[in-house]
């Protein structure tokens, strides 16, 4: 409605003649004038309101990107240099993706074999992975968990840990990770001694306030080189973001 009424306003002038050039100089028999001259344009140019609509809409989307690009610029070293986030793909990759992750979100499990497709097949992208557990208990005890193996046993076994807890079904339970751990031929024991290491909380308490300063909603969010993306995102248009991304560069 808000969107309408600003259309109908920057469409006023269109409308035709009025005596007073203030809508607030207006009688009231030229208010009445006035409205029955904007209806009428409206009825029969209904294009013009939907034009308008479309230029407002574009407007409030290159804002959004703009605001996006310096809230990513501000919190940059947070973004992309946090010592305790896990990174893998290619280390030396020319385009970075980052995403934050909640291991119970639905979406993020959809998402998650098509990253791993998308750094696979290409070869040159680096991911930063930040848990960002939002969905309550379970998903906390989860990325809990994923950052402690982290911790005691190594990136592979970080690796191997999100892509068990993405297809896990049941309830997370300190029972059921460790049967995912040890079914993986991890050492469940050290990992589950790790996972009050202070670096554990830490981690997610930075990636919480980072995701705090930067308006993050919800998961899968992503980090395309100077741009946010909240939500899922299909594999194609990855490719066509990373493929935009490097031609900028280039």
């Amino acid at each position: 409605m808000k969107r309408l009424m600003m259309s109908v306003a920057a469409l006023a002038f269109l409308a035709g003649p009025v005596v007073a050039t203030d809508i607030g100089d207006m009688t009231e028999a030229e208010r009445q004038t006035f409205r029955e001259e904007v209806r009428q344009y409206l009825l029969t140019n209904p294009e013009v309101l939907m034009e308008a609509i479309a230029v407002l809409e574009e407007r409030q989307a290159a804002d959004e990107a703009a605001a996006q690009e310096v809230a990513v610029a501000d919190n940059a070293p947070a973004i992309f240099g946090s010592a305790f986030d896990h990174v893998g793909g290619n280390l030396e990759g020319d385009v970075v993706i980052v995403e934050f992750i909640d291991y119970r979100c639905g979406y993020c499990r959809r998402a998650h074999p098509e990253v791993n497709e998308l750094v696979e097949t290409d070869g040159n992208i680096r991911i930063i992975t930040k848990e960002f557990p939002i969905l309550g208990e379970q998903s906390v005890l989860a990325s809990r968990f994923a950052i402690a193996t982290r911790i005691a046993l190594g990136g592979e076994a970080y690796e191997q840990i999100s892509d068990g807890l993405m297809a896990m079904r049941s309830d997370v339970t300190e029972l059921a990770l460790a049967r995912l751990a040890d079914d993986l031929g991890l050492d469940s024991e050290a990992i589950f001694a790790a996972i009050d290491d202070p670096i554990v909380q830490s981690t997610i308490d930075a990636n919480y306030a980072l995701g705090q300063r930067m308006g993050i909603t919800g998961t899968p969010s992503f980090v395309f080189g100077d741009q946010l993306v909240q939500g899922y995102v299909p594999l194609a248009n990855m490719q066509d973001i990373v493929a935009i991304i490097r031609d900028t560069a280039g």
